[in-house]
């Protein structure tokens, strides 16, 4: 009978520091505490007394690898605070900006992190150069990567930190003959975006429980606007979400953890495609034919699939929408000042991302909430680890096999990228 306390001190792949506290008697789970240690930096106390134009780029400094995603959130919001309504143009640069977010992202988390376990590796940088398939793996993700970072660099001036997006409008734009060679760079990449499918469709990992999603959906797949939807069919207006998403305080967590109607849910792309995979890209759904039949899913695993799937669609999306548009100069909207409530809902790489701002009549921001997909994903997490434990135990799985099999769960949910890939410290205390 498996009597111990594990002891996760350090986990890293989540916005600033967690922590995992596990305890197990005569080999059952009594409790699971994942413990956002460092989550919580007073942001939104930040955000008070500050004028609304300068909201959005301090936001951004929220995270550095999703900057520009709270950054087109906290845009949202104040423009909706602000009662502007952003052009088409605009709208379409934004979408390319999140393109270029997920297609770098989605695919440094799964290269660098995920991979190595389907290899049996310790780190991406391990693979095997003179092996075909790892060599392969290798320049394909700095070639997804690279790609990614060009097309957030030519809409918006930056991967990390966008300079020219802001409140009504954009301050720069894309040159056609910018455009004509990132096409051909998209179109380049998607032949190694198929390779990474393969590798996670076929991945030997598995965790299925039945646990509900949210994500915001519209009737296109892009990331920026639509409805809060449920799996349970509920479509939520943004600016209700309050009264749909419930505040749950973990009193060892300094994170806001959160439930939809007293129960766990998931963000992400899994969520995503669970709920809309029929809104992918037309070019998406025939490339993939019967693999998008995979969805939805309830294994947690399959999100690092849904990850893939995305970068496909954001490659496809982006081609369309920089060859059929011409983008032209123009003037970003100077609102008159006024006090208002502004919400910003979007769909992050890891999740839903709620921003809500409170300015007065001369536009200094007066309060303001900040809701994360980690601090939504968190009570799942917790659940999904306990009952993994659980299961372990029942095979009388040793504690290295537990420590590792809790690591690879958490991986999966993808709850930072910006840190380092290895990342469990365990103090194993026997009672």
């Amino acid at each position: 009978m498996h009597t111990f306390d594990l002891n996760l001190e350090h986990i890293t792949k989540v916005e600033g520091a967690a922590a995992l506290e596990l305890r197990v008697r005569n080999n059952k789970v009594e409790h699971v505490h994942f413990k956002i240690t460092e989550h919580k930096r007073f942001f939104t106390e930040a955000m008070k007394g500050k004028p609304i134009a300068a909201l959005p780029q301090l936001l951004a400094r929220i995270c550095g690898t999703c900057s520009n995603a709270h950054l087109l959130a906290s845009i949202e919001a104040c423009e909706d605070a602000l009662d502007i309504t952003p052009s088409k143009q605009t709208m379409l640069l934004r979408y390319l900006t999140m393109y270029g977010l997920m297609i770098r992202d989605h695919a440094l988390h799964l290269y660098l992190f995920s991979m190595p376990d389907i290899f049996g590796k310790d780190a991406f940088l391990d693979f095997d150069e003179d092996d075909p398939v790892q060599h392969q793996h290798l320049h394909d993700a700095f070639a997804i990567k690279k790609v990614g970072n060009e097309l957030a660099l030519l809409v918006s001036g930056r991967s990390v930190h966008a300079i020219y997006p802001t409140i009504g409008g954009f301050n720069h734009f894309p040159e056609k003959e910018a455009i004509v060679d990132i096409i051909k760079k998209l179109e380049s990449i998607r032949p190694a975006v198929l390779r990474l499918i393969d590798v996670f469709k076929n991945a030997p990992f598995h965790f299925d429980r039945n646990t509900s999603f949210m994500a915001l959906t519209a009737d296109k797949f892009r990331f920026l606007d639509g409805w809060i939807e449920t799996s349970t069919g509920e479509r939520i207006p943004e600016e209700k979400y309050r009264e749909h998403v419930e505040r749950v305080v973990l009193p060892y967590s300094q994170a806001s953890a959160y439930k939809h109607e007293g129960g766990s849910y998931m963000v992400g792309s899994l969520a995503r495609l669970n709920l809309a995979k029929d809104r992918l890209h037309p070019r998406t759904k025939e490339t993939l034919g019967a693999l998008l039949n995979m969805f939805p899913s309830t294994d947690i695993y399959h999100n690092n699939v849904a990850q893939a799937v995305e970068i496909l669609h954001s490659i496809d999306d982006a081609i369309e929408i920089l060859a059929t548009n011409t983008f032209t100069p123009e003037l970003v909207m100077k609102p008159q000042l006024k006090a208002g409530v502004g919400i910003g809902v979007i769909e992050a790489p890891r999740g839903t991302l709620y921003h809500k701002v409170v300015i007065d009549d001369k536009g200094i921001v007066q309060e303001g909430e900040v809701i994360v997909p980690t601090g939504q994903n968190q009570v799942n997490i917790e659940e999904d680890i306990w009952r993994l434990t659980d299961e372990l135990l029942a095979k009388n799985a040793p504690k290295g096999t537990i420590a590792f099999e809790i690591e690879k769960l958490i991986r999966a949910y993808d709850p930072c990228m910006s840190c380092a890939s290895h990342f469990l410290k365990i103090d194993w205390q026997k009672a």
